[in-house]
């Protein structure tokens, strides 16, 4: 039982490895493209303890002790990353806030049914991307009696139960886009306990082909949205987008990194059909993002999250 499962125990050496040092898997060395190959693992870091399962099956199989005691590394990494998440919602606060994000796909054909949803939840906040018209009017009329503030620019927009100042649009375009481009806010909602920036944004998508992760848009806008960010004088701030990345992928370091993320919750939003990763997202600064799960499927091919932020 000690020789038997090497290979097996190997496998699950190298599982907790990619858990732990998943940062020191390159995207390229010496210029050479390694097709995103680092962020390419981290957007899909969460699986891997899927492949621990795998490996643990084959272990019992093969009645290997030496591939079962290796198991307890990716085991114990898996838990010590995300073992968090799968922790109960606490007790929502006297102050928090519920927010919505939700990119709505601009070839959804229902934006009033998609609309009745989201307001279902009963959220303070809905951030929604692809705002495309005619369908803009219909989330215009169908939220309105709930939400009688909202701003839009370009193809983002906020819907609020609270009033809403000093709106402007966001510059986070990539140099190489030549055309009209205009996917991020920023304004003040006036809560009854105090300011917050709210950010909306929906940062361009990646690629995976045959030649590997393809982000370098993304992650320009990434760049640009963080310093936008960091040069928010409100002190409370509350991103809400479609960042078509996930908060372990190094392409969001600039928001994760000046940005808490949620503390409890899952919530895969993409795709809507079979959801293998969450790149729909709230973060926030001087707060607690304490919860965050999926809402039940729309017409769109992304599946809307709730989050319970906490000012800090």
């Amino acid at each position: 039982m000690w020789t038997r499962g090497r290979v097996l125990a190997a496998l699950a050496v190298l599982t907790a490895g990619l858990l732990l040092f998943h940062r020191a898997v390159p995207d390229s060395v010496g210029g050479i493209s390694l097709g995103g190959a680092g962020s390419l693992l981290e957007s899909f870091l969460p699986w891997l303890g899927l492949v621990a399962v795998v490996l643990l099956v084959l272990a019992l199989l093969r009645r290997s002790v030496t591939a079962l005691v290796a198991l307890l590394l990716p085991m114990a990494a898996w838990t010590w990353l995300f073992g968090g998440l799968l922790r109960p919602a606490e007790r929502p606060g006297p102050h928090d806030l519920l927010v919505v994000q939700h990119n709505v796909s601009d070839e959804n054909t229902d934006p009033a049914g998609t609309a009745r949803a989201l307001a279902g939840a009963g959220p303070d906040l809905i951030a929604l991307q692809e705002l495309v018209p005619p369908a803009l009017t219909e989330y215009e009329r169908t939220l309105a009696p709930d939400y009688p503030y909202h701003e839009v620019r370009g193809t983002v927009g906020l819907w609020s139960r609270h009033p809403l100042t000093g709106t402007r649009p966001l510059d986070i375009k990539p140099r190489d886009i030549t055309e009209p481009w205009s996917r991020g806010l920023r304004t003040v909602v006036r809560t009854p306990h105090g300011e917050v920036a709210a950010y909306v944004a929906h940062l361009p998508s990646i690629r995976v082909g045959t030649s590997g992760l393809a982000s370098s848009r993304r992650d320009e806008s990434a760049e640009l949205l963080g310093r936008a960010v960091a040069a928010e004088p409100v002190r409370t701030v509350i991103l809400l987008g479609d960042l078509n990345g996930t908060v372990d992928d190094r392409g969001l370091a600039p928001l994760t990194s000046r940005l808490n993320t949620a503390e409890r919750g899952v919530a895969l939003s993409f795709p809507a059909a079979f959801p293998l990763a969450r790149i729909d997202q709230v973060m926030a600064r001087s707060a607690a993002v304490t919860h965050i799960r999926t809402l039940p499927a729309t017409g769109s091919d992304h599946l809307p999250v709730a989050a319970r932020v906490a000012p800090g």
